[in-house]
């Protein structure tokens, strides 16, 4: 991309954030580095931040790691302050690092380059509207859903080791009928028995099992209320439930302008192709960039099309005639999928510029 035409008097601000302390670094429209400032992670830091860069000059627009995490504090502060805010990757790598060393200051230095140098110009998420609310409700699931495996996993191996009796009585059962069972063992203090501390271990692991169950209902409750809310028409695409629904949203994010066209929510997925050719061979290959989570989001929607949906199961039985392995028909109805989805995504309450947008 082409740098931005500044004059020296002109002010970019780059900002390396973190948990309790941010540093910020100013350069001039011509690319001279100007001062340095720490300040703590807070509003009032963020107020001194925002005074510092100000009296430097006209500051045309702050370029900030990590919106989503450490700085998305400090982007909300900016933007309601009318402030540009461009989210910025990381700084180079270990072996990219060598010539010029690495410290907060020079990563703060790096992100303010990369926005003169026109490298970055993605708009961060807004993350205050009902999308932020899925993807908190949403995390709250998927770790409960992560515990609600686990427990099971753990129960099941820790009972193959239990006394042939207990064995024969309980591994024959199925799923829910081993972990009632299991929940059935009463607790106890008295811990000097394997064979007891055996059945205190099952019973505990059963009865978490069961909690987390009643509590993954209620968070499914929650997403699906919340998803048929922000986006119906989003659910009423074949294969797409509140799921898969909820984790596309959460990518596009509450300002959705930020994505100007659906071939730039592709990228955001990864599933835009990549050309992979070279003399006579023209071919494409699986994208392994963008958000993976909403890339896995719309593999498992063409999973389903591909099983029970007509007009897919007709593509996929010309495109296999064609030569297409499944890997590549999978690649071409998962950007399809993508298309069909931006066009079903919410439009956003407040209109940002229209940028390239960050995963």
């Amino acid at each position: 991309m082409a740098s931005i035409a500044l004059a020296r008097t002109d002010v970019i601000v780059g900002v390396d954030t973190h948990k309790d302390q941010h540093v910020a670094v100013t350069i001039d429209g011509l690319g001279g580095r100007l001062d340095a400032v720490f300040v703590p992670a807070t509003n009032d830091g963020y107020a001194e931040l925002l005074a510092w860069a100000d009296a430097q000059g006209r500051v045309v627009t702050f370029g900030v790691e990590g919106t989503g995490s450490y700085g998305i504090g400090l982007a909300r502060f900016l933007r309601r302050h009318g402030r540009t805010v461009i989210e910025v990757g990381r700084p180079p790598r270990k072996a990219e690092r060598r010539a010029a060393g690495k410290s907060d200051t020079l990563d703060a230095e790096h992100a303010a380059r990369q926005v003169l140098a026109g490298t970055v110009t993605a708009t961060p998420k807004t993350s205050d509207g009902d999308i932020e609310t899925l993807r908190l409700v949403k995390i709250a699931r998927d770790t409960a859903v992560k515990a609600h495996s686990q427990a099971m996993i753990t129960l099941k191996a820790t009972l193959v080791t239990a006394s042939d009796a207990l064995r024969a009585d309980l591994e024959h059962r199925s799923d829910f009928k081993l972990i009632s069972a299991c929940a059935a063992f009463q607790p106890t203090n008295d811990l000097t028995d394997p064979d007891v501390a055996m059945r205190h271990v099952l019973g505990s692991l059963a009865r978490r099992w069961l909690a987390l169950h009643e509590e993954i209902k209620t968070h499914s409750r929650h997403l699906k209320a919340r998803t048929t809310a922000v986006a119906p028409q989003l659910l009423e695409a074949f294969g797409i439930g509140p799921d898969i629904a909820a984790e596309l949203l959460v990518a596009a994010g509450d300002n959705t302008d930020r994505i100007p066209s659906e071939a730039a929510f592709a990228k955001l997925c990864g599933v835009c192709p990549i050309p992979a050719s070279s003399g006579k061979t023209s071919r494409h290959r699986l994208n392994r960039g963008g958000n993976r989570q909403a890339n896995a989001a719309l593999y498992r929607a063409v999973i389903v099309r591909m099983r029970w949906h007509e007009p897919t199961i007709a593509y996929v039985q010309r495109r296999t005639t064609e030569g297409l392995s499944k890997k590549d028909i999978i690649r071409c109805l998962k950007r399809y999928v993508a298309r069909e989805v931006f066009n079903l995504l919410p439009v956003s309450a407040t209109h940002t510029n229209q940028l390239p947008v960050a995963a």
